[in-house]
């Protein structure tokens, strides 16, 4: 039995190049957990991560073809409007490939009934995948006894979650994913249920959240360090866990990380913070948090189902500061009920705790718009509403237009204006690099923009702000130093 476990390549999206909403996190280690649970079932897969070592669709196609297997099973990631490009290369191998070709992943798994109708489709992987996939290789030719398995012409049989993630053999990580900080996942999925999210609908069969128990997290740490890791990233959705039981794990994961010198970044709620454990998180090597705030709005936040408060927001905001941790923020801008209160909410939010205290990070707070992906509870609310059209490739994302027309236009002007931005920190070639830019240039120009965005949100009428919009774009197009005079 040959197996070809793949991460195929991606290709970055010119309008979404901001966004990172495609898939959550933890995808990047999905295909290294395949991978050492086939290896543990005592099968002999080969692991190609076609992604990251550059190749193209058509060099991935041809290292299949050389490997010739008899299961394909490829970690299927979104990719915007690229996406279409993985099931092209597909179709193309189909002329010459007679393996059974699988696809495993939050992107199949929330769109299973679209994508298992395309013909190179043979099976998916819906869900926690591990065990799942390791069944259909033993089941082969026959995948129709495999539980968890949606195909085309038996019926979907799910599988009940793994109780006890220890047993869950540590992910697969070849030698070029050392190079960056390593993705660790303490816990799975999510004991919220926000709308735009797409991890409860994954783990939609069991507790929404379980975590492993703190001596195996050590161990894959350690494992880690020894060959001279010593940076990384917690990829849960929520590290803490819930409850007094969640902060006591956490608790005991970080007395036990304090002796290892590591450094490491982390995602929770606001919610789940305290300063005895902000405290034990910076002495353990806590250098980074991001915190899903998402709204400073009330209405916005109810609408999510993100059952906290904004007064509990800004509480785990100064929590992070008391604590010398400054943190990143997960905020959605505009979403389809916005209204001019709740945008005029969502800057007062941002102004009242200081978070447009940069242009880089004022641009990104400004800018995004909620993403509508299948199978999240939002999807299925608008789309009983009868106000949604399935959009993107294969329809995986809603979209849904404002209820109101000048917010509309205000997330238009808004979005474009913070993207351009954005766009022009990272040109060498701008005033604005972040890099060599003069740093009165950006404080002015942060400045401007948040009196523009401010005016133009506040005018009852706000399409009559467009020109003074475009007339700020312009300036900085024209921005040369020295700034200070341009934007007196």
């Amino acid at each position: 039995m040959k197996i070809l476990v793949l991460e195929h390549p991606r290709l970055p999206s010119e309008p979404h190049f901001n966004d990172i909403a495609n898939t959550p996190l933890w995808s990047c280690v999905m295909a290294g957990y395949v991978y050492s649970s086939l290896k543990q079932a005592g099968l002999t897969p080969v692991f190609l991560d076609a992604n990251e070592q550059g190749l193209d669709f058509t060099a991935t196609a041809e290292e299949i073809l050389k490997q010739n297997p008899d299961l394909l099973t490829i970690n299927a990631v979104y990719f915007w409007e690229h996406s279409e490009r993985l099931f092209a290369m597909l179709a193309d191998l189909r002329a010459t490939f007679k393996g059974h070709i699988n696809l495993f992943g939050f992107f199949p798994t929330l769109h299973r009934q679209t994508l298992i109708k395309i013909k190179t489709i043979d099976s998916i992987a819906v869900g926690e995948c591990e065990q799942t996939i390791v069944d259909l290789a033993q089941n082969l030719p026959d995948p129709r006894k495999t539980l968890g398995l949606q195909t085309k012409d038996h019926p979907f049989t799910p599988r009940k979650q793994v109780r006890d993630l220890d047993t869950i053999p540590f992910p697969h990580r070849p030698a070029s994913q050392l190079k960056h900080p390593a993705a660790i996942l303490a816990s799975r999925g999510c004991y919220n249920h926000c709308s735009f999210c797409p991890i409860p609908s994954f783990y939609n069969d069991g507790p929404l959240w379980r975590g492993r128990s703190v001596d195996n997290i050590i161990r894959e740490i350690t494992t880690l360090t020894s060959r001279g890791v010593h940076e990384f990233y917690f990829i849960d959705p929520n590290f803490i866990g819930p409850g007094p039981a969640g902060k006591k794990r956490a608790l005991d994961l970080l007395q036990q990380l304090l002796p290892l010198n590591i450094r490491f970044g982390m995602e929770t709620r606001a919610t789940d913070l305290d300063d005895e454990l902000m405290e034990w998180l910076v002495q353990a090597g806590l250098t980074s948090l991001l915190m899903g705030i998402e709204s400073g709005s009330s209405q916005s936040l109810a609408n999510f189902g993100k059952n906290e408060t904004v007064n509990e927001s800004e509480r785990g905001i100064a929590i992070c500061r008391r604590a010398g941790i400054e943190p990143e923020i997960g905020f959605l801008m505009f979403t389809p009920e916005s209204t001019r209160q709740s945008l005029l909410d969502n800057l007062q939010f941002l102004e009242r705790n200081n978070l447009l205290d940069r242009l880089d990070r004022t641009a990104n707070l400004l800018c995004h718009e909620q993403i509508i992906m299948a199978g999240t509870t939002g999807f299925t609310q608008y789309k009983e509403m009868g106000i949604l059209q399935e959009d993107g490739s294969f329809g995986f994302i809603g979209k849904v237009d404002f209820f109101d027309r000048r917010i509309k236009t205000t997330a238009q002007k808004v979005t474009g204006l913070c993207h351009f931005i954005l766009r022009e920190t990272g040109k060498k070639e701008s005033p604005l690099y972040f890099k060599t830019a003069i740093p009165q240039t950006l404080t002015e120009l942060n400045s401007s923009l948040i009196t523009e965005i401010k005016h133009h949100i506040s005018t009852p009428e706000m399409a009559d702000r467009r020109a003074s919009l475009q007339k700020l774009q312009e300036g900085i197009k024209r921005l040369a130093p020295p700034i200070a005079a341009a934007w007196r």
